[in-house]
């Protein structure tokens, strides 16, 4: 009995761990039933996003199609109006057409266009060329835009030149000027409408000479070393002129605008000779009523001074806003204001240096008021060119007939060239008046330097 009761127990011990096995078995297979449950509906809710992502790009399609539609019939309707339109009218919509399409596309529209002209416009050419030859530069503009260097020899013209022009022309592209090698033995000239350019040319120029060495490289470095050295040499200028008159006092920063005097001219005038002309005219009155000699000095001095400044307004204007930036008397600042009359006189030291300058212009040979406006018309021409914002740098040469003009390389392609110029010809074209042609020449450049160490 006792050893059946222990089998008994011992059945009924492994019934227990059996029903336990099946229970952690059982519940496995409900976990794992419930974990594909939720891969399944995971994957559903996949395929359905799927499905709305496929319907709403269906749906887009659907409406890129219709936009596709809308425009082949607005096209359509495009052509049906040319086909009314006056010859005119049609040239002006096929242009603006042309606009629209690639930059690549409308440069090669305008080559193509400018090669038929090229064939068709011989004889128009031929007159062309003969006004220009016949609108070249006279001894009267020589006379104020050409500078003149001595050499020693004619070898020194073949350095200057370089190996098959290269020297001349990175000088000239640099400067802004034109090196003339005439046959006139030993002298090179400079030429360019801008006296401050034209003394940097002749600056860098002399000291190239000097050197030996003629290269691009050493041209570009010989010329920014004239740039700094004419500021040196615009205070020594204004600090001259202010010393011929005793005045010692004058601002440190007013000095050096003043010795740009020495390389500008107003009507056919230098600025600092009529400078020089008008104060001791104005000293001579103030002398002789009992005036304030300070005030007609420091009057005569800075009445013109806004003609070498930059900004928006006359030259009295510019002039007026640089002295009270610098704390002037009110009765010098009111001469300068006063002395073309567009404000009424309010002394007489006003009247004096109104009188002075008025008598400096208008005694015999003077002014020459024929310079004054190509002077105007150069600078128009750069202006034009620089209101661009492709463009780098902008000289007129050749008095006038050239406008050479160098842009960002990186803002502009080979192709935009072509747009650049037609836009920059148009444009003198219907602003300027002027005798001849003027040639646009547009340049771009790539430089990639590297060091070997």
């Amino acid at each position: 009995m006792p050893l059946l009761k222990k089998k008994t127990q011992d059945l009924q011990s492994k019934a227990r761990e059996i029903i336990l096995e099946a229970k952690d078995e059982a519940i496995n297979i409900k976990n794992q039933a419930l974990a594909e449950m939720v891969k399944l509906d995971k994957k559903a809710q996949d395929l359905s996003k799927k499905e709305i992502d496929l319907k709403a790009k269906a749906e887009s399609l659907t409406e890129d199609k219709k936009q596709y539609k809308k425009k082949q019939e607005e096209l359509t309707k495009k052509l049906e109006k040319l086909s009314s339109l006056t010859s005119s009218e049609a040239k002006t919509e096929l242009l603006e057409q042309i606009k629209k399409s690639g930059r690549a596309d409308i440069a090669r529209t305008i080559k193509e266009a400018e090669e038929e002209a090229t064939f068709k416009a011989e004889d128009a050419a031929k007159e062309i060329l003969v006004e220009a030859i016949r609108a070249g530069a006279t001894d009267y503009v020589s006379e104020y835009t050409v500078s003149t260097i001595k050499i020693e020899n004619e070898e020194t013209k073949s350095r200057v030149i370089g190996k098959e022009g290269r020297n001349i022309r990175a000088f000239e592209k640099i400067t802004g000027v034109d090196l003339i090698m005439d046959e006139t033995p030993g002298e090179i000239k400079i030429s360019s409408f801008n006296s401050t350019r034209r003394e940097i040319a002749k600056i860098a120029l002399l000291r190239l000479i000097k050197d030996g060495r003629i290269q691009p490289s050493r041209i570009e470095e010989y010329v920014e070393k004239a740039k700094a050295d004419l500021e040196k040499v615009l205070f020594q200028e204004g600090r001259r002129l202010c010393q011929s008159i005793n005045l010692f006092n004058v601002p440190r920063e007013l000095i050096s605008i003043l010795g740009r005097f020495k390389f500008r001219t107003s009507y056919g005038q230098n600025m600092i000779a009529h400078t020089l002309e008008v104060v001791r005219i104005g000293t001579k009155l103030a002398q002789e009523i009992g005036a304030n000699l300070e005030t007609i000095k420091l009057g005569c001095l800075f009445h013109d001074i806004g003609k070498v400044l930059e900004g928006d307004g006359s030259h009295v204007e510019l002039g007026v806003k640089l002295l009270k930036q610098h704390n002037l008397p009110k009765a010098v600042i009111d001469a300068v204001e006063q002395h073309h009359e567009d404000v009424p006189f309010s002394s007489t030291e006003s009247i004096l240096v109104y009188i002075a300058d008025a008598i400096s212009g208008a005694r015999s040979g003077a002014r020459r008021e024929n310079i004054e406006e190509y002077i105007e018309r150069i600078e128009q021409l750069e202006k034009i060119a620089m209101d661009n914002p492709e463009v780098k740098e902008a000289f007129a040469i050749q008095a006038g007939r050239e406008i050479r003009v160098i842009v960002h390389p990186d803002k502009i392609t080979d192709d935009g060239l072509v747009i650049l110029a037609t836009s920059i010809r148009d444009q003198i074209r219907d602003n300027l008046t002027y005798p001849g042609t003027v040639k646009v020449n547009v340049i771009r450049e790539v430089r990639v330097s590297e060091i070997a160490k």
